[in-house]
């Protein structure tokens, strides 16, 4: 596993992010784990989760698009973070552009925010955590409808890697249907690998105990 991906799974168990114990997702699955990039908010944090997410970028990407794309409302500072170290660490102006929820119809009008997407443009689009798709489906519509544009893929933190719509996980549903790529910072097996009775800021955070209802869970709901 690369450096970066060991430290940021660190980075997001110190920042509070990523968590272990009893969690009601969305879905109403009962999850042993829950991650939530609302709780960047500092400017150290972010300073950092832009430079992950561009080292992500940049490893499977490579430096060829001209935007990136982060749905509203959590992608927009993931997006303006992700392009400030895009810049710092390859020297490379990608532009950053977001969605209003509501189309504006004065001054800076139009349902965009920050830069156009214009014909001609390759895309990259960047999110928290993808679990079921339904984000792409309101954000892949906006991003074609601005021209001839190719998108290129999507980066999100973290692949938790359990079933979407059907047995397959939501990146590779996203991947299928839309026929772009898919890709994340780190998957959950990378993250068990890495903390498993490891100490992480002085503490085991996935004990064997934790690791057990981990497991029971990929048995129930684990993508195939």
């Amino acid at each position: 596993m690369e450096q970066y991906k060991e430290e940021f799974i660190d980075f997001m168990v110190e920042s509070d992010v990523l968590k272990f114990g009893d969690f009601t997702l969305k879905s109403g699955r009962k999850s042993p784990f829950f991650m939530n990039a609302g709780v960047y908010v500092t400017g150290a944090q972010l300073m950092k989760l832009g430079q992950y997410y561009a080292k992500a970028i940049y490893g499977k990407y490579g430096a060829d698009f001209d935007v990136l794309f982060g749905p509203a409302y959590k992608g927009i500072p993931l997006s303006v973070a992700a392009v400030i170290a895009f810049h710092e660490l390859y020297g490379k102006e990608i532009r950053y552009c977001s969605n209003r929820k509501e189309a504006k119809d004065h001054g800076d009008a139009g349902i965009l925010l920050g830069s156009s997407i214009k014909s001609g443009d390759k895309v990259v689009i960047i999110e928290d955590v993808t679990t079921s798709g339904k984000s792409i489906e309101e954000t892949f519509p906006i991003v074609k409808a601005q021209g001839d544009v190719e998108v290129i893929g999507l980066m999100v933190s973290l692949n938790r890697m359990e079933k979407g719509k059907t047995d397959k996980c939501a990146l590779d549903e996203i991947r299928d249907v839309y026929g772009m790529e898919t890709a994340a910072i780190v998957t959950m097996a990378e993250v068990i690998e890495h903390l498993y009775n490891k100490p992480c800021n002085g503490r085991i955070v996935i004990d064997d105990e934790v690791k057990a209802r981990i497991d029971r869970y990929y048995e129930q709901y684990g993508a195939k």
